[in-house]
């Protein structure tokens, strides 16, 4: 892999991490104006190290370990710089378990934005999907059903794959709905400030997972993922300190999140059944389809 394919490979991460978690730089900030001053300074400061290092540093390097457990911890960590042989041999095995599963996590949560989530209409079509939300469990449903025959055909521990990546959306959509729900009992009733802080730390474990999962779509390597990760979650930081009200004026950003991780779990799936997606892809698709929505959003802007 050369210099230029590292660079893109991490600037679109760093893109897609910082994309994909302005939702959750806008919770940070509500709950953060509720809060002590020593209490915002503590989840900035010690805050960022547990989203940095622990969250979003743990959780691809557990990921890779948990589908490929022969490697042990440092070679999952390690594993894609190896040049043995048999460490090789063992992630192209495991990969396409590994990419089935988070492309039908990415492709769920997708659907359910378009489906259910209210959203600014950026595209036709939106609002009719819209209000068809009802027939949310049914697409994806059939999806699931489809990807698993498929993949028994191939491989039949793929559709296991599918599986745990259809649960794994489930039990985070399970999460944010409760941190919903939580969030306004923050905001409307008097909680102590280590309690919106310990909520801030788990609403903030529930959207990296799909920064970290879309980020295997860019790549299988761990430390590539943890620095364009991490720096993501340093710019969704800085967001969250100054820029929210202005991110927020910004009406189809959402959008463009959501159409890229569209994008990189039809990649992820592809992959899966041996299409070959250049590394490229991936990166230029982000920077393209955010790019086309942030467009928009300026012209929405300034056409006010």
């Amino acid at each position: 892999m050369g210099i230029a394919s590292l660079v893109l490979i991490v600037f679109g991460l760093v893109l897609f991490e910082t994309i994909t978690s302005i939702d959750n730089a806008i919770i940070n900030a509500q709950v953060l104006s509720t809060m002590q001053a020593w209490a915002r300074r503590w989840f900035l400061c010690w805050g960022l190290l547990i989203a940095v290092f622990v969250v979003r540093g743990l959780l691809p390097w557990l990921i890779v370990w948990a589908t490929v457990p022969s490697l042990g911890p440092m070679g999952a960590l390690l594993s894609t710089f190896s040049g043995d042989a048999a460490v090789v041999a063992a992630i192209e095995k495991a990969a396409p378990v590994l990419q089935i599963g988070g492309g039908t996590f990415l492709i769920f949560l997708f659907f359910q934005w378009l489906l259910v989530e209210p959203k600014n209409y950026g595209l036709a079509g939106e609002a009719f999907f819209q209000r068809h939300g009802g027939w949310f469990f049914t697409v994806v449903s059939v999806l699931l059903a489809v990807l698993v025959w498929f993949a028994l055909q191939k491989e039949p521990v793929m559709a296991f794959g599918a599986v745990v990546g259809s649960a794994a959306f489930f039990i985070t959509h399970g999460f944010r709905e409760q941190a919903e729900r939580a969030e306004v009992d923050l905001l409307q009733k008097r909680r102590s400030n280590w309690s919106k802080i310990l909520y801030l730390e788990v609403i903030d474990a529930t959207f990296s997972i799909d920064g970290v999962l879309g980020a295997f779509a860019f790549t299988m390597s761990v430390p590539l993922i943890l620095l364009g990760n991490g720096l993501g979650a340093l710019v969704v930081r800085q967001l969250t300190v100054g820029n929210v009200e202005r991110i927020k004026k910004y009406l189809y950003l959402k959008n463009g999140a959501m159409y890229s991780i569209l994008c990189l779990g039809l990649f992820m799936v592809m992959e899966s059944f041996g299409v070959h997606v250049p590394v490229w892809v991936s990166p230029l698709a982000t920077f393209g389809v955010v790019g086309f929505f942030f467009l928009k959003s300026r012209t929405a802007l300034h056409g006010m």
